[in-house]
């Protein structure tokens, strides 16, 4: 809810397509930033108060907007401070919120289960932005007002988790410390292969900074129809979870993973030529399907993948690449947009993806010919 308001607020504000992607860009630097002090917070304090910290900080954020759109004092300057701080509270949460799940799910229900949390994600991710939408109709107090009060749920459900059997360590920050995520990846060459892949393609294949655009001057809606189009994919992905969760993939996921890949470059391609709602609504819940089986692939391999005491560590580079594919994406498509057009800049995107997708079948022959997941119990 809170990104499709901000996405709409300030194109309302500027009518300038070069901020939507600014506010991406600010939203990742602190992923940048902070990455190699997010993952060890996750791997040396409590994983739950980690996150409801940061989800406290995100609940003052948007009740900042509240404030700000009761008297109509929302400017463009406080939205990238506020997108900055969002970003800080996301950068931390990431790798602590999925670091959890391995502590909470045996190893062999692990890739099930991230199936079974993707789908409740999902769930949420449909019904958000397209209830942001309609109630951004009735002003912007009405989508930041509810996201407050459901950041106050969420903080209190994550700390109904149950705590984490294995102690968290007590090792001081230090450099080598800081690093030993970074190391760990790159030490395992299909580990670095799937999580550079997502890097890559998404980056270059990511559209949804721009959806403002294609709602109101392409598609011509409103803010309801932004909302349909940012639930979409989700629509496709939760859909696609549910699959998923009751028939997990366990032969050919190197090939498969690929595959899903490259059918979110093609319809990244199809959504950007399209001038018909419908037909946009209904490419982007492919793309959003197709999102899913990679990340469920990926997700579930580099989790077992990586033991517990370095998982925190780990998912903060993980997070990074996703940040670096989502959030500066969204720069890179606004940068794009600004430059060749809007419609130029996601087939060109989409034509990227395609092109990763080849190249790194070449460079990483070995994860495109992996067969099975790692099942066994992480070291």
């Amino acid at each position: 809810m809170l990104t499709v308001a901000i996405g709409w607020h300030i194109y309302s504000l500027t009518h300038d397509v070069l901020d939507l992607g600014l506010v991406g860009l600010v939203e990742f630097l602190p992923r940048l930033l902070f990455m190699l002090y997010t993952g060890h917070v996750a791997d040396r304090y409590d994983r739950r108060k980690v996150a409801a910290l940061c989800q406290t900080g995100q609940a003052l954020t948007a009740l900042v907007l509240v404030y700000g759109s009761l008297t109509d004092n929302v400017t463009r300057e406080l939205i990238f401070i506020l997108a900055f701080m969002l970003g800080t509270c996301r950068a931390f949460e990431m790798p602590a919120t999925q670091a959890l799940l391995p502590n909470i799910v045996p190893a062999s229900l692990f890739p099930r289960a991230v199936a079974a949390s993707a789908s409740a994600m999902q769930g949420a991710t449909i019904i958000a932005p397209a209830l942001g939408g309609f109630l951004y109709a009735l002003g912007a107090f009405w989508v930041y007002a509810p996201a407050t009060a459901l950041y106050g749920v969420a903080i209190l459900l994550v700390l109904s988790l149950p705590a984490r059997e294995q102690q968290p360590r007590k090792e001081k920050a230090s450099l080598d410390s800081l690093l030993a995520g970074i190391r760990f990846i790159r030490s395992r060459h299909d580990v670095f292969g799937a999580i550079s892949l997502d890097l890559f393609a998404v980056l270059l294949g990511g559209a949804t900074a721009l959806l403002p655009v294609f709602a109101r001057d392409i598609l011509i809606t409103g803010p309801w129809g932004l909302g349909l189009l940012r639930s979409a994919p989700a629509v496709g992905a939760l859909l696609m979870s549910f699959w998923l969760a009751r028939f997990p993939i366990e032969r050919n996921v190197g090939r498969i993973m690929f595959i899903s890949v490259g059918v979110f470059g093609v319809a990244t391609i199809a959504f950007g030529l399209s001038t018909s709602f419908w037909f946009s609504l209904a490419v982007l819940a492919v793309l959003g399907a197709a999102d899913m089986i990679s990340m469920v692939i990926r997700g579930a391999f580099v989790q077992l993948e990586t033991p517990d005491e370095m998982r925190g560590r780990v998912s903060a580079v993980n997070g990074l690449f996703i940040g670096a594919s989502n959030q500066l994406g969204e720069f890179e498509s606004g940068v794009t947009a600004a430059w060749l057009g809007t419609v130029q800049a996601v087939v060109l995107g989409g034509v990227g993806t395609l092109v990763v997708t080849g190249l790194w079948i070449k460079l990483f022959p070995t994860l495109a010919q992996r067969d099975h997941l790692h099942t066994a119990k992480p070291r």
